[in-house]
């Protein structure tokens, strides 16, 4: 309560990208105190791997890799970093990021600023050190993938190229890596979720991957992240080409590009531009993909439900439809730093929840 009443009456009215960073700074100093406590929840077991709790913390809060141990120490029980780019960019002029308080949602269109992959492997590959002299392991660690921007999108062996280049780079740093087709932030980036340009992007990627962990004998699980504004009948084409090629998990979903159904003002809106719309306004959406998904792809498949989760219900829902792990984002900016924990905790009241 405390935090929220902080979070509508001063936060709101600063900048959210400055503020991201001097919260991030601060989560990050305090590190060894975060890492000291309990890991809540119970742990889940899903793409071969033993998750800490079923909660996650989707992709885009720590892009550079930068904080990933202290974000476990929130409650988090993996972390998914990125989105990492074969070559380092900025990301699109500010202001880019705005909050929508009436929506409980964010709209950003940030378009993947980060370091590059050649500096994120670096900076993963002396965490891999630190973490393997400690008794401590962390969160479950995603590295999440995407085009650079000078990339052209109609180029399919450039596109591929690029995505070659990261997963050669992250795939052996990685629990997990994740290709993301479904930013609406990078010119073109959504029309390769059509399912004849992911095939041939996925089958390489997966090759490339697994020449890089060849050494060490181990296989890194591959999914897909996609956007909630796929029409019904590409989400079961995206839920058969997984079946088709053996993809590990899909990721549902990314952001909206729609405005429907918002509180905020219309003109508001208008004015902070383009850009995908997170939070409450994804909720149901989201979980009529999932739930979508889980009638087509096998038991196996590992489903991470994301976007628009707030409570514990909301949580237990998206388990309901078929989600084994989930992840969020917005929820954990307006609800707080304890937000991971209260959901890891109170989906594990639950019997049989992770």
């Amino acid at each position: 309560m405390i935090y929220q009443q902080f979070f509508d009456r001063v936060l709101t009215r600063t900048d959210p990208e400055w503020v991201h960073h001097r919260a991030f700074g601060a989560i990050r100093a305090a590190e060894p105190v975060l890492r000291a406590a309990p890991v809540p929840g119970r742990p889940v077991r899903a793409l071969g791997l033993t998750f800490p709790n079923v909660i996650g913390l989707a992709a885009g809060f720590d892009k550079n890799a930068v904080g990933i141990d202290a974000l476990g120490g929130l409650g988090f029980g993996h972390v998914e970093i990125g989105t990492v780019t074969g070559l380092p960019q900025p990301g699109n002029p500010q202001p880019r990021l705005f909050r929508l308080p009436a929506d409980r949602a964010i709209l950003n269109r940030m378009g993947f600023n980060n370091d590059g992959a050649e500096v994120v492997a670096r900076r993963l590959a002396t965490r891999a050190e630190r973490v393997a002299r400690s008794a401590r392991r962390g969160p479950v660690l995603g590295v999440n993938i995407g085009k650079s921007k000078v990339v052209p999108d109609d180029d399919q062996a450039a596109v591929e190229a690029d995505y070659e280049l990261s997963a050669r780079l992250l795939a052996p740093l990685a629990d997990y890596l994740v290709v993301n087709v479904s930013s609406p932030n990078t010119p073109g980036l959504r029309n390769l979720q059509a399912v004849e340009r992911l095939e041939p992007l996925l089958r390489h990627v997966r090759r490339t991957a697994d020449d890089a962990t060849e050494a060490s004998g181990r296989r890194v699980p591959l999914l897909v992240k996609i956007a909630p504004d796929l029409a019904d009948e590409d989400v079961d084409g995206v839920a058969d080409l997984a079946g088709a090629i053996g993809l590990d998990g899909i990721i549902a979903t990314n952001t909206t590009i729609s405005r429907a159904g918002l509180r905020t003002d219309a003109g508001v809106v208008e004015a902070y531009g383009a850009g995908g719309v997170s939070g409450r306004p994804l909720t149901a959406r989201s979980c009529e993909v999932l739930r979508r998904l889980r009638a087509r792809v096998a038991p196996d498949l590992t489903l991470i439900g994301v976007g628009g989760i707030t409570t514990v219900e909301d949580a237990r829902e998206r388990l309901d439809a078929g989600a084994d792990l989930l992840q969020g984002y917005t929820a954990f900016i307006y609800e707080g730093p304890l937000w991971a924990r209260r959901i890891a905790a109170g989906v594990a009241a639950v019997p049989g929840r992770g």
